[in-house]
């Protein structure tokens, strides 16, 4: 099993040294989904939430935290990102709301937490938005489908959309 870079030799949490490493292009793209009923969805749709825009709220609210995902997860690094594209689509057959993002950056650490941040807050800025009518909303399947970059690689995810 390969050790966790983030763990020192008496296994306490630190932040990695990546100066050292190449600078290359890097993506990520993260996906989650809230479900919910279908009239909270009509809600949604027909912009009649009280709150306002839910999924221009939720775009925003997506935006907003990939570029501040540094003062949320202890250990990820201030990045200078490129491109942050969040995504969020009416789904009738869920029913809810499938969010997307895309984060991209040219530097030496990969931006997954960034996309991974981007979706987990847009999902709950869409719960937020519409709660009052509709509690039992789920956030459900927040998870990384793409990443490249890096010397790790490319990753994709086996498993199709949720």
């Amino acid at each position: 099993m390969t050790r966790l870079s983030h763990l020192d030799a008496q296994g306490q949490a630190h932040m990695v040294d990546v100066g050292g490493k190449e600078e290359t292009a890097r993506i990520a793209i993260a996906e989650g989904r809230v479900v919910m009923q279908a009239a909270t969805l009509a809600i949604v749709r027909d912009g009649d939430a009280k709150k306002g825009d839910v999924l221009g709220t939720a775009r925003l609210a997506g935006i907003m935290a990939a570029k501040r995902t540094h003062e949320l997860i202890p250990l990820c690094h201030p990045l200078l990102i490129s491109k942050i594209a969040v995504d969020l689509t009416l789904d009738e057959a869920l029913p809810g709301v499938r969010i997307r993002a895309e984060v991209k950056m040219k530097g030496q650490t990969g931006v997954e937490m960034e996309a991974l941040t981007a979706v987990s807050v847009a999902c709950l800025t869409v719960y937020d938005m519409v709660k009052a009518v509709d509690r039992a909303m789920r956030i459900e399947d927040i998870r990384l489908v793409h990443k490249s970059g890096g010397k790790s690689g490319t990753f994709d995810s086996t498993e199709g959309a949720g």
